[in-house]
């Protein structure tokens, strides 16, 4: 599994060109890159396999500028002749033993899982880490039926080696995942669809970071503009981090008193609070 810190490797983005026409693949990845993706995983049904070689030997160069992994999704081959930090296998495509011998043992190789079965079979296989999804219906897996928040429990129970939860997660319904017990979150549509990436993987590492520091105890339900929403954020200036709202103009009404924005770092969010933000366009 080479030298990799899995500790400091929480976010997962996976490539998805279908959700960003007209952007290109490197530049989206760039930007997600850019605000903290740990990992990237290359992953194109479509592309015939020269193709798939030179968008993995392109993403390779950009991964190690930023000194993160590079997984292909599919193809121990590929990801042999790209020079990439392992592979990702899926439950339909078999040959761990295959990937492991022909790729080694300093490559990382993933597992996708449904089930908290298909889970252990693959940490007992020797697999570096597990996908344990999809928790909500996502168009990456059309038909796949959702495993819910009850088997990130069951996986955050009962398995040793690090699983990322995966499936229809947006820095909207994080917390949840969270809050059920995953340490570690990946997401496609939410990061490559949106049209910031960079953004957006900075919303999901506030909440990965702020779930680590508090051990979930930062997760709580909060009324945020009469809507009821699941956070996981201690202050005000997480809460806008995590909403990915930073460096717009802001009101932020707590509690029915609006909080200066010097103080937004100590402004506490607690249980059941009632937060209101407010937009400034234009103006003078």
């Amino acid at each position: 599994m080479g030298n990799w810190n899995w500790d400091n490797i929480r976010l997962y983005v996976i490539t998805g060109e279908n959700y960003h026409p007209g952007r290109a693949m490197l530049d989206v990845i760039e930007q997600a890159l850019q605000g903290g993706a740990d990992i990237v995983q290359l992953r194109d049904k479509t592309a015939d396999k020269d193709e798939l070689l030179r968008k993995a030997r392109s993403l390779k160069e950009l991964t190690r500028h930023f000194g993160v992994p590079l997984i292909v999704n599919d193809y121990p081959d590929i990801a042999k002749l790209a020079d990439a930090d392992g592979v990702h296998l899926g439950q339909e495509d078999g040959g761990f033993a295959e990937a492991r011998e022909l790729l080694g043992p300093d490559k990382i190789v993933g597992v996708s899982t449904h089930s908290i079965g298909q889970a252990l079979a693959a940490q007992e296989a020797g697999a570096d880490y597990i996908g344990v999804g999809p928790v909500y219906p996502t168009g990456t897996k059309p038909g796949r039926q959702a495993v819910t928040t009850a088997y990130v429990r069951e996986a955050a129970a009962g398995v040793r080696i690090p699983f990322f939860a995966i499936g229809g997660i947006t820095p909207a319904n994080a917390a949840e995942v969270l809050a059920a017990g995953a340490a570690r979150l990946c997401a496609v549509s939410a990061i490559v669809g949106s049209d910031n990436p960079r953004r957006v993987c900075e919303a999901f590492k506030a909440q990965l970071t702020a779930a680590g520091e508090h051990g979930g105890a930062a997760v709580r339900r909060i009324q945020l503009n009469g809507a009821e929403r699941t956070v996981a954020a201690a202050t005000v200036e997480e809460l806008v981090l995590q909403l990915g709202q930073q460096g717009k103009r802001l009101l932020v009404e707590l509690d029915g008193a609006i909080v200066d924005r010097s103080v937004w770092p100590e402004a506490p969010i607690r249980e059941g609070a009632s937060v209101e933000l407010i937009h400034f366009v234009g103006g003078g």
